[in-house]
């Protein structure tokens, strides 16, 4: 029954984007509904940090000042690293390599915080 309701709703979908992209101007229309979908998707994520930090501001406060910017500036790195990937991955294999790499980094600060935090002493 479910794979059944999951079928339909699929096609559901395939059909909507069917008819927007054969639609006059289709083109247009679906490049306005893919920008509106990115928007969304990123709104989300603001959402989702700013209520993690809301729900989390007395931990990043007691942070050590050494550690809060770690914790920021790999955050800010991560997100520069987003914005800056329609940049970086036309360049080839450099730049594919440079972006996963920056993003390791920014993954690395934030793991070097969260393990401090959690050592005693």
């Amino acid at each position: 029954m479910d794979r059944l309701r999951t079928l339909r709703n699929f096609g559901i979908v395939a059909l909507i984007a069917l008819a927007i992209a054969l639609a006059p101007g289709g083109g247009k229309g679906l490049n306005v509904v893919l920008w509106l979908l990115t928007v969304a998707f990123f709104v989300s994520i603001a959402f989702l940090g700013y209520r993690l930090y809301m729900e989390h501001r007395f931990t990043l406060d007691s942070l050590p000042t050494e550690r809060r910017w770690v914790l920021y500036g790999s955050v800010g790195l991560a997100f520069w690293d987003f914005a800056a990937a329609p940049r970086l991955w036309p360049l080839g294999a450099a730049g594919i390599a440079g972006w996963i790499a920056l993003l390791a980094l920014a993954s690395a600060g934030v793991w070097w915080v969260w393990r401090k935090s959690r050592e005693y002493g």
